[in-house]
């Protein structure tokens, strides 16, 4: 049998580019659709919708199937089973809608096809990357000369910035990790507050340092380290720090705790996947005094920016510890004098999704990023006031956009968590912190209005008093 040929492949140019053209016009025609729908539609896909996405499993084809054809199965199938996010009224994790500037921007990187990992494959990717970096570091208030990467989310970021770490104090010691391995290697002790996020055991994992070789320190009663129980730290210490805790959004006592663990030599690492935002805005900015003292720093792009999925920063103070961490060395590989973005993240082939931070940044200003932090905190304190008034319990001192409360015992709060997720006029998740099941409410998106609020407000205490 003939091999069969990729759509068009046999067409002359000027088709082939017709083709798409009509293709990419369709695509638009079609994410345009979803988006002006969204807000009609409950914010979890119904049960009907889940099911028909039989209809896009199964074998793989043994010929060809049109473009045109994918992108209908995509849209019409596709479409209906997502969780539409880019309402106002999801809030069931630390995510928002991304910004148009930087879905535009996705839309145009996919057609530029670029390679991000040197400077010589893409010049655009490589500097606008580089740029964007340095903003995020202006923003936080960090101190000149901090590089970084953008890498794919929060777990990569504080894999890179451990690693930078881990690179650091081992050098310290006379062994060079990254050609000896850690057999053998002296110890490390990486020390952790008790509600540390996952995402940090887990590089912590990757890095061979272990998920359970850490010493917790104790919290107080809205999350954050103590730091009156901070354990002795040395030279060979890495202590990670928290820039708002995942439930109550709470902030560790960074401008206690950093200049005592300076002094004695530890590496401080801070998580502040979305908190270190709060450095933006001047009426939030106090609760991040303190961190920039720390060596290094993770935060996401898909979270309080509003950048889209697919970006992480991760940002140290000695950039030459991440870049040797990290570079690495081929004959095939040709280095310019510029940065090469592969010498300082985890990946060589990579999505150039500096660009799509650099526009949404760029997009929103110092102003805008300041604006997008103080809006979605004053919506949790509204959450939080109105469900305080109909009588509810309200769990954690409301400090940013995290809102966390209980309509009862475990049981009870969970059937009212799941009945609001079946009327489908917002969505939030449960967790269990501190011992107490609750209803965690995370305001994170630029587009959540007042009214998305009163609407999701209302359907909360509904569902809670039914």
């Amino acid at each position: 049998m003939a091999a069969s040929h990729p759509p068009h492949s046999s067409l002359p140019a000027a088709s082939v580019a017709d083709a798409r053209t009509a293709l990419l016009k369709r695509a638009a025609r079609d994410a345009m659709d979803y988006l002006e729908g969204v807000n009609a539609r409950p914010v979890a896909p119904i049960a009907q919708a889940i099911a028909a996405l039989s209809a896009l499993r199964g074998p793989l084809p043994p010929g060809p199937t049109s473009p045109e054809t994918v992108l209908h199965l995509l849209h019409e199938i596709g479409s209906p089973a997502t969780v539409a996010k880019t309402t106002g009224r999801y809030f069931g994790f630390v995510t928002g809608d991304c910004l148009p500037a930087a879905l535009a921007a996705s839309w145009l990187v996919s057609a530029w096809d670029q390679n991000a990992a040197h400077h010589v494959q893409s010049p655009v990717a490589a500097q606008l990357e580089e740029t964007a970096i340095d903003w995020v570091r202006e923003l936080f208030g960090l101190p000149e000369g901090t590089g970084g990467a953008v890498v794919t989310g929060a777990t990569m970021a504080n894999f890179s910035g451990l690693a930078a770490a881990r690179h650091t104090l081992f050098e310290r010691a006379g062994w060079d990790v990254e050609a000896d391995g850690l057999f053998g290697a002296p110890p490390i002790t990486v020390v952790v507050g008790e509600e540390v996020h996952q995402s940090v055991i887990k590089a912590l994992g990757l890095l061979g340092m272990g998920r359970k070789r850490v010493v917790q320190v104790p919290v107080d009663g809205q999350g954050r380290m103590r730091a009156d129980a901070v354990p002795h730290l040395d030279g060979m210490t890495i202590l990670c720090l928290q820039a708002g805790n995942v439930n109550t959004g709470a902030f560790d006592p960074a401008a206690a705790i950093c200049p005592v663990a300076r002094a004695a030599g530890a590496w401080i690492h801070v998580d502040g996947a979305f908190g270190l935002w709060a450095a933006a805005s001047p009426e939030y900015c106090k609760l991040t005094r303190g961190f920039e003292q720390a060596d290094s720093w993770a935060t996401d792009g898909h979270k309080w920016p509003n950048i889209g999925y697919d970006c992480g920063i991760a940002l140290v103070r000695d950039i030459k510890a991440l870049r040797a961490a990290m570079s690495i060395q081929a004959a095939y590989l040709v280095h310019a004098e510029t940065r090469d973005p592969s010498n300082y993240n985890p990946e060589l082939s990579r999505r150039a999704r500096g660009v799509e931070l650099w526009a949404g940044l760029r997009s929103l200003g110092r102003q805008g990023m300041a604006a997008i932090v103080e809006r979605t905190s004053s919506h949790a304190r509204r959450f939080a006031a109105g469900l305080k008034a109909a009588g509810f319990e309200v769990l954690n001192d409301v400090v940013i956009n995290q809102v966390l409360v209980s309509f009862g015992d475990a049981e009870k709060t969970l059937r009212v968590i799941a009945r609001l997720q079946a009327d489908g006029t917002c969505w939030c998740g449960s967790t269990v912190w501190q011992g107490q099941t609750a209803m965690r409410i995370s305001v994170s998106s630029w587009v959540t209005s007042n009214e998305d609020v009163e609407r999701s407000l209302a359907a909360m205490i509904k569902a809670a008093k039914e």
